[in-house]
């Protein structure tokens, strides 16, 4: 198992190279440049020269390229042209909003899914199983983006049981040492800003997890189909072995693997940011400042944003790998 975690931290290497370089020449193929988004209506060839010349964007293409590879090495990737802060400042800034709405749908996906999908399972072809088919098509089927309008009308606008918008209230008085608000207010002791900013979180949570949610139910709805059926459970079960043991040992010890790929790769796409879920609920994280960095083309925060996405995203990966060995020791790499 070490070899195999080793080997696969060595290749991250050569991965966020080869992406870097996809990366460093899509940026560039986007229409316009940052010297025309950073000027607008006023920029003249003589202003857009001086813009070009001051970032380094006349210079030839390899050049432009060791630089930011030299400055990504010491997580430097310049100054954002929208705000004109380091980008890493605002990496520090966005990736908690978004962390923390990534766990918390995450949480529920997992949390929800999994149970359901195993009673689906074993309850196949009856009213629950049926129940959880259709809610599992629907949750797919809706967009993002109108699921959020619906519930923020809802349980927000009309029934006033949740925040429409924002991380937590303006009024409240509370500090941010993690920028992680339910968890900063448990460690600064203030348990009214923290029990805030999870009420918060539920609407685009919810939102944000109906994708995941519904994925993971098909998922392990399929997974424990084929492994009930298995000779292994049906000897247990002749051995007169407890349901809950062979639950346990042979039923979900085999029938999470696939599930574990599933949630792996679902984490990866929620923590590089949801767009549409912190558009709708005003979310300050990284979907939507990695989306108007898009609009403005702002090469510094989309170089920098893309490739610490892309290598969490394959530590992601790794972790999930390395849940294999621990939940079936026969996947296990000597």
């Amino acid at each position: 198992m070490l070899k195999f975690v080793v080997r696969r931290l060595l290749l991250l290497g050569p991965i966020l190279l080869g992406l870097s370089v996809l990366l460093f020449f899509w940026v560039r193929a986007l229409p316009g440049g940052p010297a025309v988004a950073l000027l607008g209506e006023r920029a003249t060839p003589e202003s857009l020269a001086r813009v070009e010349q001051l970032y380094g964007l006349n210079q030839p293409w390899y050049v432009q390229y060791s630089k930011f590879l030299t400055r990504a090495v010491q997580l430097d990737f310049g100054n954002s042209t929208q705000t004109n802060r380091p980008v890493t400042e605002e990496m520090a800034r966005t990736f908690p909003a978004t962390f923390e709405l990534a766990v918390a749908a995450l949480l529920l996906a997992v949390a929800v899914g999994i149970p359901l999908g195993y009673l689906a399972a074993r309850h196949y072809g009856r009213w629950l199983d049926n129940l959880s088919v259709t809610g599992s098509l629907l949750g797919v089927a809706i967009p993002v983006f109108f699921l959020a309008y619906i519930l923020k009308y809802v349980f927000a606008v009309r029934l006033g049981w949740f925040p429409t918008q924002g991380r937590q209230d303006p009024r409240m008085d509370a500090d941010h040492p993690t920028g992680l608000y339910v968890l900063d207010g448990i460690l600064t002791g203030n348990l009214e800003a923290s029990w805030d900013a999870v009420m918060h979180l539920v609407l685009p949570a919810f939102a944000l997890a109906s994708i995941p949610l519904a994925i993971i139910v098909r998922i392990t709805r399929a997974s424990v189909l084929d492994v009930v059926h298995e000779d292994y459970v049906r000897t247990a079960e002749a051995k007169g072995l407890w349901e809950r043991t062979i639950t346990r040992r042979h039923v979900l010890r085999n029938a999470l693997l696939p599930v574990v790929t599933v949630v792996g790769l679902q984490a990866g796409l929620l923590f590089s940011g949801a767009i549409l879920t912190e558009t709708v609920f005003a979310f300050d994280g990284v979907g939507r400042f990695v989306a108007e960095a898009i609009s403005n083309r702002d090469y510094a925060v989309l170089q920098g944003f893309i490739l610490v996405i892309a290598a969490l995203y394959v530590l992601i990966n790794l972790a999930v790998d390395v849940s294999y060995g621990l939940i079936d020791p026969r996947v296990r790499v000597k």
